[in-house]
């Protein structure tokens, strides 16, 4: 097991408003080299999937289940004093765990239909799901809430970032076998979306 890496605590208070937020958001897809800190980093993944209080977190999820896992495909020098690789989130430590040794990008951008800025952004979320923690309480329906849940972390990874100056895309084309491979995913997780971040390069 790798050692865990502590992030940086998540700030309560920021200094943009959700109404600026939101207003200002826009899908982005020409990504500067600019390095995001490990606070900003922090900071997107307790808006996303990060404990609020007790047990509970960021965003709503059918019965508390949270059937999501996120994993972080960093590029080399894409989030200042962290070696690329693929990391995977964990929120009750709000702590990040190494998956995988180096750069990614590249094959994870192949996996996404050849889409160029997707092995250019220096960071990429792919936000995964294990449909039997929702299914066992919910059955069938449970999908359902699964892909409700999937949109809420993307709206608040969006305007996370937007309000600390870094932009995103969200990105549904890919070959779902071809990016389990590239992060090396067991069978029972599944890829749902992918969410490049980063500085705008305009």
């Amino acid at each position: 097991m790798e050692k865990a890496i502590a992030l940086p605590k998540p700030s309560l208070k920021g200094e943009v408003s959700v109404e600026e937020a939101i207003s200002k958001r826009r899908s982005t897809r020409v990504f500067s080299s600019r390095s995001i800190t490990k606070s900003q980093l922090s900071q997107l993944l307790w808006a996303g999937q990060g404990i609020t209080r007790g047990y509970y977190r960021a965003v709503p999820s059918a019965g508390a289940t949270y059937p999501l896992e996120v994993f972080l495909v960093v590029g080399e020098g894409g989030i200042e004093s962290l070696d690329g690789g693929v990391y995977r989130y964990v929120p009750r430590e709000h702590s990040i765990i190494g998956h995988l040794p180096g750069d990614l990008r590249k094959a994870l951008c192949s996996a996404c239909l050849a889409q160029d800025f997707i092995g250019r952004a220096p960071l990429c979320f792919v936000v995964c799901a294990l449909y039997a923690r929702t299914a066992a309480t919910y059955g069938d329906r449970g999908v359902r809430y699964v892909h409700m849940e999937m949109g809420h972390v993307g709206q608040n990874l969006a305007l996370q970032g937007e309000a600390l100056g870094l932009c995103s895309v969200m990105v549904g084309a890919f070959r779902d076998d071809d990016v389990s491979r590239v992060l090396d995913l067991p069978a029972e997780l599944k890829p749902l979306y992918v969410i490049p971040v980063g500085y705008s390069r305009d």
